[in-house]
């Protein structure tokens, strides 16, 4: 049998079971969804796999299923099926970062030997990320949680420690802060990263409804439950839970909770038979949920049961070092996602943005990043108001311009001075003498402490 996984979705079920059970006769592990909603359950930055889809589905059709899971990790396979007269469509999403596409009717050899070409893919980009932190090198984490501040070093060493074990985990932070990126990091790096991820919003959730969404039902349990459904915890058997704002769930089901986290035991509702839970739970929460204790609004029996790991997600406002960082990682990002060209960030703006409030965090630069990239200006940069030079003679701006482009250089490789003489197209002597000229000192860009520079 191959290594790795296929998840193949396809809403017509004859086409859907004939290709699974073809991938499975030529040794390949294939798990099929009628919907795309379930595979993205199983998909995260580690998972070892590709995915195969329809692009005409109802719900959520293949193209959107491919941003949402590029948007987790750009570099997994996905292949497109396609209809007749749909090869333009497919053509288009090639562009947009499809790994390959197949017209309906295919012969199964077609489909199996591109399936095994993304799988020998996926395996080189998780082989090649081993080999790069083992080079002393930005690991996935690094690269997924950005920052060289020393609240960013110590969150990464903690999720490092903590994301292996099977410990549950409280999540605190501002809006915006990145505290879902955590839980993913968390769940990809535990034995778990094969098995479901299913993030439940619990202020979305319908009151009415709560607990079937939760815990499922049985056939007349309730007016209009026709029949037995599934909860969001089976639906995470052997994977984990996160609950994104922990704090805005009901009283009367935080008592419910609690016994599910204690005993990993759940019962549907109109049955009296309990069902085992294998999972791992992790919660969010932009609050203090001590002071939600003492106002009343929140069960300390849960709190305590959840925060015996905590760990707490910075603001942007407590690493300003880390925003010139970010912001070029999500100009970049937003660049592609875009097919534009790169887009260079001078020094002025650098300066506005690390000078700038972020009520929204990560989020709002994130949205400050994608203006950037679609040359809109930032208004309160003053760049669409003055001349961003300020009247500087040229060799003045040809040196800003030079500054700004090894300084960006140094914060994308970490610091290390080999990548960027050999990506700037310059000898290791003669970058010495550029820093030296303009002051840049490349300890300045390290992401960890004593980190290989060179």
């Amino acid at each position: 049998m191959k290594p790795g996984k296929v998840l193949l979705i396809d809403d017509e079920d004859e086409l859907r079971q004939s290709t699974a059970q073809a991938l499975d006769l030529a040794g390949f592990a294939v798990e099929h969804f009628a919907t795309a909603e379930r595979a993205l359950d199983l998909v995260g930055f580690g998972f070892k796999g590709i995915v195969i889809t329809d692009i005409r589905m109802p719900g959520m059709d293949g193209l959107s299923l491919m941003n949402r899971i590029h948007a987790l990790d750009r570099d997994i396979p996905v292949i497109l099926f396609t209809g007749h007269g749909e090869v333009q469509l497919a053509v288009r999403a090639m562009r947009e970062g499809a790994f390959d596409f197949i017209e309906k009717p295919f012969p199964s050899g077609q489909l199996t030997e591109i399936a095994a070409r993304a799988l020998d893919y996926r395996r080189l980009v998780l082989e090649n990320r081993v080999l790069r932190a083992a080079a002393g090198q930005s690991d996935d984490l690094e690269q997924r949680m950005l920052g060289r501040s020393n609240a960013m070093i110590d969150l990464r060493r903690k999720v490092r420690t903590v994301g292996p074990t099977d410990a549950d985990v409280l999540i605190v932070g501002p809006t915006g802060s990145g505290k879902e990126v955590a839980a993913r990091a968390l769940h990809d790096l535990s034995s778990r990263a094969q098995k479901p991820f299913i993030a439940i919003n619990c202020a979305a959730l319908p009151a009415n409804l709560i607990e079937s969404e939760l815990f499922g039902h049985e056939a007349g349990a309730f007016p209009g439950a026709m029949r037995a459904r599934f909860g969001k915890f089976e639906h995470a058997q052997g994977g984990t839970i996160l609950l994104d704002e922990i704090g805005s769930m009901p009283l009367d089901v935080q008592g419910k909770l609690l016994r599910v986290i204690q005993e990993r035991i759940i019962t549907r509702l109109g049955s009296n038979e309990p069902l085992p839970l294998d999972v791992r739970f992790l919660a969010t929460s932009k609050t203090d949920l001590s002071k939600d204790v003492a106002e009343g609004r929140f069960r300390s029996d849960l709190l305590y049961r959840l925060n015996v790991i905590t760990l707490e997600v910075p603001p942007l406002e407590d690493r300003r070092e880390d925003i010139p960082l970010l912001f070029m990682q999500l100009v970049t990002e937003a660049a592609s996602r875009y097919r534009r060209d790169p887009v260079a960030v001078p020094p002025h703006v650098i300066a506005a943005l690390s000078e700038r409030k972020w009520p929204g965090n990560v989020r709002e630069l994130r949205n400050a990043a994608d203006r950037y990239a679609l040359d809109l200006g930032l208004p309160f940069t003053g760049e669409e108001n003055s001349a961003p030079d300020g009247g500087k003679r040229l060799a003045e701006r040809v040196a800003d311009f030079e500054r700004s482009i090894i300084e960006n250089a140094l914060r994308a490789h970490g610091g290390r001075i080999r990548p960027v003489y050999e990506t700037l197209g310059l000898s290791r002597k003669s970058l010495y003498e550029k820093m030296q000229k303009h002051g840049i000192d490349r300890r300045q860009f390290l992401l960890e402490p004593g980190a290989e520079v060179e």
